[in-house]
């Protein structure tokens, strides 16, 4: 299978300080990949790096033929890039539906997946479409999530990044994005990376893993294989099974 993205002995971080250390990893088009570690040890900054929010010191990021690592920030989401961070960066001032629509980009010739748009979000996500006139600031903590996972996907990307999309959630919000998080990664086929701290959440609807310690990659390897080795889990990532 294509692979979609080749980072290559990636070194970056903020200003003059070096957070990743000769980071390599690569994601098959199709393909989604759990991006796992402790608090601190730089799966943020590895997303920033790859929408351009940080310094890169080495190294290089390919998303197909398009070399990321030489583009400014603001033409990756053109290239292929759709991203949630952590603080989900809704236009709070606008309507659901504003948010959707402002930022909507017609799908790429040849894309794997069907066109996002704002009634397929509206599907996908019921409680959305309930609330469509609503501002950002009228929404709950899941539904801000929601809508912020709905404008990465009318973007059309590539290449999908969610940075802790689980995080501070009701147990009933989690596995309703869950399950999106599936059918969008699984069903339709979307790559994408999922940065988490629920790490058998994500490594089962995952196809690869990665940890990072200290800025590197520790462990790479199948999400399955690594979701059957608890003990190993435990090692990696300190946590209690």
């Amino acid at each position: 299978m294509a692979e979609l993205l080749q980072i290559d002995s990636l070194s970056a971080g903020y200003g003059e300080a070096v957070v990743l250390h000769d980071v390599s990893l690569s994601l098959a088009e199709g393909h989604t990949l759990a991006l796992l570690g402790r608090n601190g040890t730089g799966k943020t900054t590895l997303i920033n790096t790859l929408v351009g929010a940080t310094r890169m010191h080495a190294g290089r990021i390919m998303l197909g033929a398009a070399a990321l690592h030489r583009m400014p920030s603001h033409q990756r989401a053109a290239a292929g890039i759709g991203w949630v961070p952590q603080e989900r960066n809704i236009f709070k001032s606008l309507t659901v539906h504003e948010n959707l629509s402002a930022v909507q980009r017609p799908a790429r010739p040849g894309a794997r997946c069907a066109p996002w748009d704002p009634q397929r979000v509206y599907a996908m996500f019921p409680r959305l479409a309930e609330r469509k006139g609503n501002l950002g600031t009228q929404l709950s903590g899941g539904e801000q999530q929601m809508l912020a996972v709905g404008r990465a996907l009318v973007l059309n990307p590539r290449l999908l990044l969610l940075d802790e999309p689980l995080e501070g959630l009701a147990p009933i919000i989690v596995e309703e994005l869950l399950r999106a998080i599936r059918r969008i990664t699984r069903d339709e086929g979307l790559s994408a990376i999922i940065v988490e701290q629920h790490p058998q959440a994500v490594l089962a609807i995952s196809d690869s893993v990665a940890v990072l310690d200290r800025g590197t990659v520790v462990h790479a390897g199948s999400a399955a294989a690594l979701g059957a080795q608890p003990e190993l889990l435990d090692s990696l990532l300190g946590v209690a099974r």
